[in-house]
């Protein structure tokens, strides 16, 4: 029996699919250290047991502070998820240094940066949960940079599970499709989104009917559920897998 409430840390935790992993792991119980740029009241609005580290995953610096913080906070760090990340389409002659460099800092670097943190103080049955996409399983037009970041996530949870392996650590993935968060909504009314600059909603309905299996997108919630999974004891023998959590758009 752990003396400490099992912790969480969660980058990118405060809004979208970040603040929905945040809600779901305490609700199981657990002591939750959420970072991010900034605190949107989350930790208000969720209650005791639930912490905000101000923090930049792209700088290696933070990274540590953190997981030193989320230490002194909660006495302990069992399971990382890696969610803070970025998205917007952009085709390939429009893109600069910056554009580039965001994307693989915030999407691919954060993440090398917060399981080297975090590996200082992660115990033997100690997890760590990436938040890639379905652009880590597959390319698509104007999507080139954010493709590659999730593409390389995909690779480094491999990589991971592999090396982390030995200590007991488990490494997993997570890849949704489109999750109605106001980032998606905002990535996609942008000109060189799949939707294309027309209406966003008229492209969702076509593209749930035409792609998905379940006739439906999955929710942050589903997502959730599934990190949560991948965190616990059921998910014992599951390591270096990255599941698609995509009501069925991509089956493997």
């Amino acid at each position: 029996m752990h003396e400490h409430l099992k912790t969480v840390v969660i980058t990118g935790g405060t809004k979208g699919i970040g603040s929905a992993i945040a809600e779901a792991f305490y609700r199981q119980g657990y002591a939750v250290v959420i970072c991010g740029r900034s605190d949107n009241g989350i930790v208000k609005r969720l209650g005791r047991g639930v912490f905000f580290v101000k923090a930049d995953v792209t700088k290696r610096t933070n990274m540590r502070s953190l997981m030193a913080r989320a230490m002194s906070l909660t006495g302990g760090l069992d399971v990382l998820v890696n969610c803070a990340g970025t998205s917007q389409w952009r085709a390939l002659k429009d893109i600069d240094e910056t554009f580039l460099e965001n994307m693989l800092s915030v999407n691919l670097k954060g993440i090398f940066w917060a399981s080297q943190a975090a590996l200082e103080f992660l115990p033997k049955t100690g997890v760590i949960i990436n938040v890639a996409s379905l652009a880590g399983k597959r390319g698509s037009a104007n999507n080139s940079a954010y493709c590659a970041s999730k593409f390389g996530v995909v690779g480094l949870t491999q990589a991971l599970a592999k090396e982390l392996g030995p200590r007991g650590v488990r490494v997993n993935a997570v890849c949704p499709v489109y999750v109605l968060t106001d980032g998606v909504l905002k990535a996609l009314s942008e000109k060189s989104s799949p939707a294309g600059g027309k209406d966003v909603q008229q492209y969702l309905k076509q593209f749930i009917l035409s792609q998905t299996a379940l006739k439906r997108l999955p929710t942050a919630q589903e997502v959730a559920k599934v990190c949560l999974f991948l965190a616990s004891d059921e998910a014992s023998a599951v390591s270096g897998q990255s599941l698609n959590v995509d009501c069925g758009v991509l089956p493997q």
